[in-house]
């Protein structure tokens, strides 16, 4: 991603970094929260990454199975590690995939090992899981050889495209088609529902409901395929999918073994409109960040989702302020600026005077605060009406926004959202509203220099004042429990409207404080580099 200089509306430097101080101040308790704790999700990833796959014969994972043996026997606070790699270690199985079925089958017990054994324990599940991590190591090195062989896309913003089929082997086509079509950047879209799901399926997939299944081997399935495309056209691919949800290290965890390039990770999606425990979303998106960080994979964020329960204008500040939180909480799990697809949405409702320029006042507040971000700005969604001419038009002017503001990831809007799923010709009309948008534009963003005490800077300055008085209230109020401050904002309904107190909400169960002897390989690792 290129370096732009943030000069257009001459924001004040000091208010700059007041707004960033005041998301460390409100991040940092989160940051200590997650790291007191564990979750059954993080412990999986980990016996992931270890080499663990498979399912048993009614579809549910081994990783499922061994997490829940050893959390009988003798809990979860010190992780899954020490009392897995200790029975290895004595000789209750030959392998992880061994020990997991016997003790599915009730004929293993587990222990927390002190002293030698668990210095023993300790090696090996280092060992182990090292080899994995080492694997998301060569996936990542392989991406940078691809891309330097084959080439990149010609052209930023980067097109980003949805295939949505259910099924893998419907998905494969069309997403190979719309490459060459123009977009450079794949999602294959989850099926509903699974976010909720507390395990991975496994396998290919053929049936899903609005999306198709995140699985292993339907990432290992569409990324061959777009490297075959890739390769065809002269351009590395890039493939996204979604780490977010109950099994979001998980996830990550696989997308990293599997050469995925972009994942879904946002901090507080999940919390917001899955009603996902708060508490069990902080701890695995701090892990989950790790891991694509280690794998030089692009998180995107879902500030856009605010705008579709609020009002975009009245709302605008609450996107400012989730930005700034996701780019404190990114950057302290190891993320660098080029991996930050922060999240906003054109979704100003049309009627409102002035919403074009609205609209420009916003995409370009979020481009000059992150300059080294790439960006991801998403269509309009909550006015389409199922007028596919008004849609198209809409589309085209969110696509010109992209163009004059150099949004870094360009997510392709539809003509017929809130009618269909999309045909593929629904797509290449779409696709080609963005080609002749960006090549009729070309440079313009060169030649867009708002007025200083026009509308346009007018507005950016006054939502960056907005997001640091919310900041600030954040800071400063807590409830009487004592929980973190962005806690009880989130209780509040601060964010998208949505109220979700931090002892609710689904997976609370899920979620541990670690003992004094916790140990996790996979942390100790990620925490390393």
């Amino acid at each position: 991603m290129t370096t732009r200089a943030a000069t257009k509306l001459d924001l004040d430097p000091a208010t700059v970094r007041k707004a960033r101080s005041l998301a460390r101040k409100a991040g940092r308790p989160i940051v200590r929260l997650a790291q007191q704790h564990t979750t059954v999700s993080v412990e999986r990833a980990t016996l992931r990454l270890a080499g663990l796959s498979g399912a048993d014969a009614e579809g549910t994972p081994w990783a499922n199975r061994l997490l829940d043996a050893v959390r009988a026997d003798v809990g979860l606070d010190h992780g899954v590690a020490l009392p897995v790699w200790d029975a290895l270690v004595r000789g209750e199985a030959e392998d992880l995939t061994t020990l997991a079925q016997k003790a599915s089958a009730g004929s293993v017990r587990f222990e927390i090992p002190d002293g030698t054994r668990a210095k023993r324990a300790r090696t090996a599940s280092r060992r182990q899981v090292g080899a994995g991590i080492r694997q998301v190591d060569r996936r990542r090195a392989e991406r940078d050889r691809l891309i330097k062989r084959h080439g990149d896309a010609p052209r930023q913003p980067w097109i980003y495209l949805i295939v949505a089929t259910g099924d893998i082997y419907e998905d494969i086509p069309q997403a190979q088609q719309a490459a060459r079509e123009g977009a450079d950047v794949i999602a294959v879209i989850r099926s509903t529902g699974q976010s909720l799901l507390d395990f991975v399926p496994e396998g290919a997939t053929r049936e899903g409901f609005a999306g198709t299944y995140a699985t292993q081997e339907n990432f290992r399935l569409m990324r061959a395929a777009l490297d075959e495309t890739g390769k065809e056209l002269g351009r590395y691919v890039r493939l996204t999918n979604y780490a977010s949800g109950l099994c979001m290290p998980e996830i990550a965890a696989l997308a990293g073994l599997e050469r995925l390039d972009m994942m879904l990770n946002d901090s507080m999606y999940g919390i917001l409109f899955r009603d996902i425990n708060p508490v069990r979303t902080f701890v695995d998106q701090r892990f989950s960040r790790q891991v694509h960080a280690r794998a030089g994979i692009i998180i995107n964020t879902g500030e856009d989702n605010y705008l579709t329960t609020a009002d975009a204008v009245e709302a605008a500040h609450t996107v400012t302020t989730s930005q700034l939180l996701n780019e404190y909480f990114a950057k302290e799990a190891g993320l660098e600026d080029w991996q930050l697809g922060l999240g906003h949405a054109f979704e100003i409702d049309p009627a409102v005077p002035e919403s074009f320029r609205l609209e420009l006042a916003h995409a370009l507040l979020a481009r000059e605060l992150f300059p080294k971000a790439p960006l991801k700005w998403m269509p309009p969604t909550r006015h389409m009406t199922g007028d596919v001419f008004r849609g198209y038009l809409l589309d085209g002017f969110f696509n010109l926004v992209g163009a004059m503001t150099g949004q870094g990831i360009l997510l392709v809007g539809m003509m017929t959202e809130a009618v269909v799923t999309p045909w593929l010709s629904d797509r290449d009309l779409a696709l080609q509203n963005v080609r002749y948008v960006l090549d009729a534009a070309g440079g313009l963003g060169e030649d867009f220099h708002p007025a200083p005490d026009g509308l346009i800077a007018t507005r950016a300055r006054q939502v960056l004042g907005e997001t640091i008085d919310l900041l600030e209230r954040i800071v400063h109020d807590s409830d009487q429990e004592g929980d973190p401050p962005l806690l009880a904002a989130i209780a509040d309904g601060t964010f998208g409207t949505m109220k979700r107190p931090p002892d609710g909400g689904r997976g609370l169960e899920g979620v541990a404080r670690k003992a004094d002897g916790y140990y996790n390989p996979a942390s100790e690792i990620l925490e390393e580099k």
